[in-house]
């Protein structure tokens, strides 16, 4: 019997989480949504992501967490893209895992700015943003304590065609364990 997509994600999802257990007292959990655009059609977005413990890198003023997330795109209804292959009626959850980084010490004013990076695998079918099971995550936000405004891109970095990717404003509410 062959296991669906959803459920090898989850179980990737439940290991990369069972990895992650010693430095769950350090992890910032959070709850995100917003909108995502293909071209100029926007859909509703849904992420559970956990940041972890941040290290120094070397001597510099820079941070990096390990960062792991799940999320949801919710298709679109595009008469344009009815029936092309693939489409973009297919909802897609991603699993993804990767770093988060920050410049400076908690008392400058600029260190809740962040960035990180991620590579995504998907389930739940290919679109015409997300034509391939793997993805480049690139996000850019500003993380006060209990709450985040980001700027995310989801993309397959043309590695296969058609890549028009996502590109999302979201707002997160999250709490420290």
């Amino acid at each position: 019997m062959r296991s669906s997509p959803f459920a090898l994600g989850l179980v990737a999802a439940l290991s990369l989480s069972a990895v992650a257990l010693p430095a769950v007292a350090d992890t910032h959990l959070e709850i995100q949504g917003g909108r995502s655009y293909m071209d100029t059609h926007g859909t509703n977005v849904f992420f559970i992501e956990s940041v972890f413990n941040p290290y120094q890198i070397g001597q510099s003023r820079f941070t990096w967490s390990p960062d792991v997330s799940v999320g949801y795109i919710n298709g679109r209804n595009i008469q344009r893209y009815e029936f092309s292959q693939p489409g973009v009626t297919n909802n897609v959850w991603l699993g993804a895992a990767g770093a988060r980084f920050h410049y400076g010490t908690d008392s400058d004013w600029y260190q809740p700015l962040f960035f990180s990076f991620q590579v995504a695998g998907t389930a739940g079918g290919h679109t015409q943003a997300l034509s391939s099971s793997y993805q480049f995550v690139s996000t850019l936000g500003w993380q006060m304590k209990n709450v985040s405004f980001q700027i995310r891109h989801i993309s397959n970095g043309s590695f296969k065609e058609p890549n028009r990717g996502e590109t999302m404003a979201l707002v997160g509410i999250g709490f420290n364990l």
